[in-house]
């Protein structure tokens, strides 16, 4: 899964894209080595987050955390382009390099992830509460209370 599209980039880092990513011939943009960066800027974020998320919970991901993805999906991706092309610089490694601590701390629980949670959706349904619950969250299903005050009245 990709977080990123050529799209995304473009529009966060157009002039950083054309000079990192332009073929070394035409000076085009070579979408296929962009597209491969793409690629295994995902395969980073989710070698790093299966620590503690599941494929399903990351398929499930709200568009919050999906735009917090995509960000850095975006400056893990660069920094692969530079390489790819031999124009890193410190700044784009800078940038990686803080994206890949905020998702190693995303992943030691320093932070977390949000998701779209529905019955059926893969998510936490436990059949009582239809789905309420986050991944990450402890439940308490039990029956209503035999005494209450509204009950004992007049005793």
């Amino acid at each position: 899964m990709s977080y990123a599209t050529i799209a995304d980039i473009e529009a966060a880092h157009p002039a950083q894209l054309v000079l990192l990513g332009a073929d070394e011939v035409t000076g085009a943009l070579d979408t296929v080595r962009v597209e491969r960066a793409i690629e295994a800027a995902g395969a980073d974020i989710h070698g790093i987050l299966f620590r503690r998320y599941t494929a399903s919970e990351l398929d499930n991901l709200s568009a919050a955390s999906r735009d917090i993805l995509r960000t850095y999906a975006i400056d893990i991706a660069l920094y692969r382009v530079a390489l790819s092309f031999s124009r890193s610089s410190e700044r784009v490694k800078d940038a990686r390099d803080d994206a890949l601590k905020r998702l190693e701390a995303i992943a030691a629980g320093a932070g977390g992830l949000t998701f779209d949670v529905s019955p059926g959706s893969g998510g936490v349904d436990d059949g009582v509460t239809g789905g309420t619950g986050s991944p990450n969250e402890a439940l308490v299903v039990a029956p209503d209370r035999v005494m209450t005050r509204d009950r004992l009245r007049g005793w």
